[in-house]
């Protein structure tokens, strides 16, 4: 800031507030900063009540000065001083004092004032009156019964003890009931409780008044009085006994004929008159001369005149009259209104210069007309004179007055009804301009909104003030541009070009100051992407955007809120949070319907804001409808009456009446009739003899609302049915009898007890009477009918009340019987290989006995073509309905044998079935090979192994077999096909394939008709000149049970080494409690597993990990006489990748006994061990020497001597161990299971040798073995191979 001073200035320093720089007789604020007069700023109230509930009572008086002000106390006009009294809590700096409630208070009742005091002078506090109240008690006293003659008036004196008002007296009986007031019976403003006329309920021993203080939380009670009313009916005839003489008003109060009432204004006057007489007195009130205010009422049943609040206006005569037949009584108020003082002109603090003349005026009004007191300084005037200061009349006149003449001047108007005090500080001083503003301020104005740039400036006189811009020494001026009086310059409709720095400039006579300012526009904030209305279903997430662009300076201060209902939403991201913000986007989660109402999004900078709202309305199912009303109650209907609740933001489409009856289904709702959502009644149809209750729903497009309450119940009086059964079914389960069955009434359509049916039936074919029954079920038996003759039937409903309405006529037929012919010129039609027509005559409706139900075709497989051996197959059969001569059968097996007949049927069954006749189907196209693998996969070639399909449909000509390469690219190499006429055929070797590469093969059966469906193979060829997939010797097709289901693990890409492990010549040998699984292995070292189940009891035990190189494993602790399923597993899971199943049966014991139970001692099983030992050795030696070294394979036999079958067994080809001199034929099956011979070695090893190749159902590779007892079906592999031409 920048100032300069003329000479003889004042200098003062520190200004930082803002003070007001003119001269006027207004109220001045001057910083503090500055040498001032003491100022009251608080202090307590005119009246200071001690409640004895309050901890403490503070005496409060505060001031401002400077030099800082001193505080003093004067209480009833005596110095007092509290730093002297150690009970008082004192504040530094401060006139405050606080009074604790921890002793006797008394000695503190008192009128304080507090005095402020600094050089320049002294301000004071409005007198304080510290009022402590004490409790108000009732005296302790004996009350003498009030006895009173009966139609005489009496009174019960309250007199209540004098306490902090307001009072409230109530008279109550000593079981705090109140005592009933009345016309008779009334309180008046003293509390006194007057009687106009004793009568004899008064008589009562508890009439008690109780005084409440509400300030001082206090209530007492009087002792409590009794009254006697003595009757008239011992000392008077009975003619005028309990007679009360008539007698004419009489005030009981006020007293006298007039009265003068004083109160202030805004008081509420309350004027009485309460009279006693009889009959009771009424009591009238009027002005005199005017019309009672407007405002006044009536309270106390007429005995009680309040005019509220009450003015000038309402001073004046009043009057009241009493008065019954007799005469009356008058009372005259005179009501004078008065005023507290009222300010007329406040005297108020002055800044003046010196040599100046000061005027303080002070005047004002009241009634009666205050009396003006003047201090200065808190001391009287007369008592501080001074040679330049005089007094007239209302007003003090300071002439020339300098800087000693700055004072504190009070003035204080009083009268009976109170008192005012105002403190006037009068300063006199030159000060030159001190501006307030700090400097340098920057200002943010928006572009085309208005700013204000402050610049407040206290001086003595008072100071000009201008503006400038950019160091310019012109002032701003325009339209746009101007300066307020508190110096403070404002522009309107800000432009860019209006950024840059200001000056503001402050002059007086005794100098001059200036600050600069820098303002800076900035572009408006707006709404860029407004939120729009929403509609959301309750319980839903609400989401409503909002997108704002605003300056871009504003980056750190710029933030967006949300508002709902004008109220800012709390954000505070916690758990149980529902509102979330998150890039303009306010979230409420789980909206319900204290969500709905207008939201705003605020975009908010440091200088300006923008705002859009937008109104949210949450949906939901209408509320139960309210306030159902039954009307018009009828017999058979009544009127529903119901108020809608809240559509909740949906309109009500439907409202849903439902029922409930008491007798039938009590607390069963049902669903009686539909009205649409604008309707808010229905009539509502009924039954008779019904309690009904009922309620409403709404519906709109949410949903169903919940339900009304109930309504109140209305039973229906019992009438006549008003329907009778419907649904009527007639049926003849007999030939000769009739079945009569209908739908019976529901209980609530009973209309009433009683209820039966009359059941009406006649032939229609003939002219007879009608046959009625009376029945109370819903069926009826019509015995000895002829068979199948139509009838006509009626059914009518009764209850005691009547019958139901005349029924309608159905009309039906008795009883069915068998159709007694069959279809005649059966013939049949073969359309093709698998489906055939056949056409028959129809039977004659004579012979139908019944409704005709359609005609039923059965037929028979005699026999397939290919085999000439008759075999009855299963008997197939399709139904027709309805009448007619023709069918077609499909599903017919090509190449067969077939006979048919042909039969109709009714609802009774079937007719007899036509002559049979015989057909053949011609050949068609094979089914689907149901085995086809890959067994054998070199460099260049792949050997394929198949089974013929289970049903060739014909005479099997040969197989179509192509294949083609499809390494992992999307090209694949072309179909190369194979023709193979041989149908005896079902191996082959592809040769010249390209190594290490992935080929399909496709496979299928062929007759002269066609081929069948394709099955397929994939394989991939080796690197080496090896074999990838070692031979395993005597493989079958399975025909032992399967294991139970088994969860199967991960399929992988297999591999022969994981899944197959070399071995060759599986066999076992079996005794009555364990068995042999004995092997030769391939000469791969693998791991492998043995599973094994008794068949009864379905359950899989697996041993542990086995090598391929033991050649042997033994399983114990099998059951005598027991069938057990073996596997090997190359995994410790069962699955289907077995490497060698078969089924053995373990010996009885009554074979075991011919040996003694040896297999149960202990050198036999030595004995079997040293065997099993001795064969591993023989078999080593024969491998080593066979194969040189080297590995053994099959494949490499089979290419040797093609003819492997020609050939007979010998020990060259397997070292295969025998305990007789027979040697098994190549393909031979020798049973693993079979009963050992009693003439056979008890401890010899059973057979083994090498059988056909063969494959299960899912197609693996098993070891089959036959035995005498077991026969089993296999699909048996050729071991003649095949090459091609």
């Amino acid at each position: 800031m920048r100032s300069q001073r003329s000479p003889g200035a004042v200098v003062v320093l520190g200004l930082t507030t803002f003070i007001c720089a003119f001269h006027t007789t207004t109220a001045i604020d001057i910083p503090l900063e500055v040498e001032q007069l003491p100022t009251i700023t608080a202090q307590s109230p005119s009246s200071l009540i001690a409640f004895p509930f309050d901890e403490s009572f503070p005496m409060t008086c505060e001031a401002k000065g400077n030099p800082e002000p001193e505080f003093r106390w004067m209480k009833n006009g005596q110095e007092f001083d509290p730093f002297l009294d150690p009970r008082l809590m004192k504040e530094e700096s401060s006139g405050t004092f606080v009074i604790p409630n921890n002793g006797n208070l008394t000695e503190y009742q008192g009128t304080y004032r507090c005095y402020a005091s600094n050089k320049l002078g002294t301000a004071i506090s409005k007198e304080i009156e510290f009022i402590v109240p004490h409790v108000p008690k009732f005296p302790k006293e004996t009350l003498d019964p009030v006895v009173v003659e009966e139609g005489q008036p009496f009174t019960l004196k309250c007199e209540p003890p004098k306490g902090i008002p307001p009072l409230q007296i109530y008279w109550m009986t000593i079981n705090l009931q109140h005592i009933e007031q009345d016309e008779r019976v009334s309180m008046g403003l003293n509390g006194d409780l007057y009687f106009s006329h004793a009568v004899e309920k008064d008589s009562r021993r508890d009439y008690c008044c109780f005084a409440a203080f509400p300030r001082i939380r206090t209530i007492v009670q009087k002792t409590a009085m009794s009254v006697i009313v003595k009757t008239k009916k011992s000392d008077m005839s009975p003619e005028t006994a309990n007679a009360i003489l008539d007698r004419r008003p009489s005030l009981l109060t006020p007293s006298g004929v007039r009265s003068e009432t004083q109160l202030v204004k805004g008081e509420d006057l309350k004027l009485e008159c309460i009279a006693e007489g009889f009959p009771t007195p009424q009591v009238e009130w009027v002005k005199i001369g005017h019309q009672l205010p407007i405002k006044a009422k009536l309270e106390s049943h007429g005995k009680l005149l309040i005019v509220p609040r009450v003015e000038q206006e309402d001073s004046g005569k009043y009057m009241c009259k009493a008065k019954n037949a007799l005469g009356e009584a008058i009372h005259y108020f005179t009501v004078t209104v008065e005023e507290p003082p009222e300010w007329v002109f406040e005297p108020e603090s002055q800044l003046r210069m010196i040599g100046s003349e000061v005027l303080i005026k002070c005047s004002a009004s009241g009634t009666p007309q205050p009396t003006i007191t003047w201090r200065v300084n808190g001391v009287p005037l007369q008592e501080a004179p001074a040679a330049n200061r005089k007094v007239f009349g209302d007003t003090i006149t300071l002439r020339n007055a300098q800087a000693s003449d700055s004072a504190v001047y009070q003035c204080e108007a009083s009268n009976r009804h109170g008192s005012l005090l105002s403190n006037a500080n009068i300063m006199i001083m030159d000060l030159p301009p001190m501006i307030l503003t700090k400097e340098g301020r920057d200002y943010s104005a928006i572009e085309g909104k208005g700013v204000i740039m402050h610049c407040k400036v206290f001086s003595s006189p008072p100071s000009t003030i201008t503006w400038s811009r950019d160091d310019s020494s012109e002032s701003v001026e325009g339209p746009r541009f101007a300066v307020h009086d508190n110096g403070s310059l404002e522009i309107y409709s800000v432009e860019k070009d209006d950024t840059g720095q200001y000056t503001c400039y402050a002059k007086n006579t005794e100098g001059s100051s200036a600050i600069d300012a820098m303002l800076y526009v900035k572009d408006p904030t707006r709404i860029a992407v407004a939120p729009e209305d929403l509609k959301i279903l309750i319980g839903t997430t609400a989401q409503l955007s909002c997108l704002a662009e605003y300056d871009k300076s504003f980056s750190n201060d710029f933030e967006l809120l949300w508002e709902k209902d004008d109220m800012e939403i709390a954000l505070n991201y916690t758990e149980n949070s529902r509102y979330f913000v998150e890039d303009g986007i306010l979230q409420i989660i789980n909206v319900s319907h204290r969500d709905q109402g207008i939201y705003t999004c605020v975009a908010r900078t440091p200088v300006d804001q923008a705002r859009a709202s937008v109104l949210l309305m949450v949906l939901d199912v209408p509320d139960a409808p309210e306030n159902l009303v039954l009307s018009e109650h009828k017999s058979k209907s009544v009127k529903l009456k119901w108020i809608p609740g809240d559509d909740h933001n949906s309109s009500t489409t439907e409202f849903i009446i439902e029922y409930e009856e008491s007798q039938w289904e009590p607390g069963n709702w049902k669903e009686l009739l539909r009205v649409p959502g604008n309707h808010g009644s229905a009539i509502l149809k009924l039954h008779g003899h019904v309690d009904y209750r009922f309620r409403v729903s709404a519906v709109n497009a949410v949903g169903r609302g919940p339900r009304s309450e109930p309504t109140e119940r209305y039973k229906t009086p019992p009438s006549a049915p008003d329907k009778n059964p419907e649904n009527i079914k007639i049926e003849g389960h007999l030939p000769h009898e009739m079945d009569i069955n209908w739908e019976p009434l529901l209980p609530i359509e009973h209309n009433g007890p009683g209820l039966e049916y009359k059941v009406s039936y006649r032939r229609q074919d003939l002219e007879e009477d009608w046959k009625e029954h009376i029945v109370k079920r819903h069926s009826f038996v019509v015995k000895n009918t002829p068979t199948f003759v139509p009838y006509e039937i009626k059914i009518q409903a009764r209850n005691h009340q009547g019958w139901g309405p005349e029924p309608k006529i159905v009309t039906g037929y008795s009883g069915e019987d068998f159709p007694s012919a069959a279809p005649d010129d059966v013939a049949v039609e073969v359309m093709n290989s698998s489906m055939v027509k056949v056409s028959w005559m129809p039977v004659h409706k004579d012979k139908l006995h019944g409704h005709l139900g359609g005609y039923r075709i059965n037929w028979w497989r005699l026999r397939s073509l290919a085999d000439s051996k008759k075999s009855h197959g299963e008997k197939h059969t399709l139904m027709f309905p309805g009448d007619r001569n023709h069918a077609t059968v499909p599903g017919i097996t090509p190449f067969s044998e077939y006979s048919l007949i042909v039969m109709t049927f009714n609802g009774r069954g079937n007719g007899p079935g036509s002559h049979p006749v015989n057909f053949k189907t011609p050949e068609g196209v094979p089914e689907k090979n149901p085995v086809f693998r890959v067994t054998d996969v070199q460099k260049h070639t792949v050997s394929l192994v198949w089974a013929p399909p289970l049903e060739p449909n014909g005479i099997l000509t040969g197989y179509f077999l192509e294949y083609q390469l499809i390494n992992d690219t999307e090209e694949v190499g072309p179909l190369q096909t194979v023709d193979i006429s041989n149908p005896d055929t079902t191996k082959w070797i592809l040769r010249d394939l390209e190594p290490v590469s992935k080929y399909k093969f496709y496979l299928r059966s062929c007759t002269t008709v066609g081929c069948g469906p394709v099955v397929s193979e994939e394989c991939t060829t080796t690197l080496e000149g090896t074999s990838t997939l070692a031979s395993t010797v005597g493989l079958s097709k399975s025909a032992s049970p399967s294991p139970p289901s088994t969860p199967k693990s991960p399929v992988t890409k297999p591999t022969r080494s994981t899944i197959v492990p070399a071995l060759l010549n599986v066999s076992s040998a079996v005794s009555d409690s364990f068995a042999n699984i004995s092997w030769i292995s391939g000469g791969e070292r693998t791991e492998f597993y043995i599973a094994y189940m008794n068949n009864r009891e379905g359950h899989w035990n697996i041993s542990e990990a086995l090598n391929a190189s033991k050649t042997f494993h033994i399983i114990d602790g099998l059951e005598p006489g027991t069938e057990y399923t073996v596997r090997l597993m190359p995994n410790r899971w069962l699955d289907n990748s077995s490497i060698f199943e078969d089924v053995i049966t373990t010996r009885s014991t009554g074979l075991a006994s011919i040996h003694g139970g040896i297999s149960t001692q202990g050198w036999f099983i030595g004995l079997m061990c040293a065997i099993a030992l001795l064969t591993l050795i023989v078999l080593i030696a024969c491998f080593v020497n066979r194969n040189k070294g080297g590995k053994y394979s099959v494949k490499e036999k089979e290419d040797l001597h093609p003819d492997v079958e020609s050939q007979g067994m010998n020990d060259d080809t397997f070292c295969e161990y025998s305990d007789n001199d027979e040697k098994p034929l190549k393909g031979s099956q020798h049973s693993l299971s079979r009963e050992i011979k009693a003439g056979d070695s008890g401890d010899s090893l059973v057979d083994y040798g090498d059988e056909d190749a063969q494959f299960n159902e899912d197609g693996s590779f098993i070891g089959e073995y036959a035995g005498r007892k077991e026969k089993r079906v296999s699909a048996e592999i050729k071991a003649t191979i095949q090459t091609p031409a």
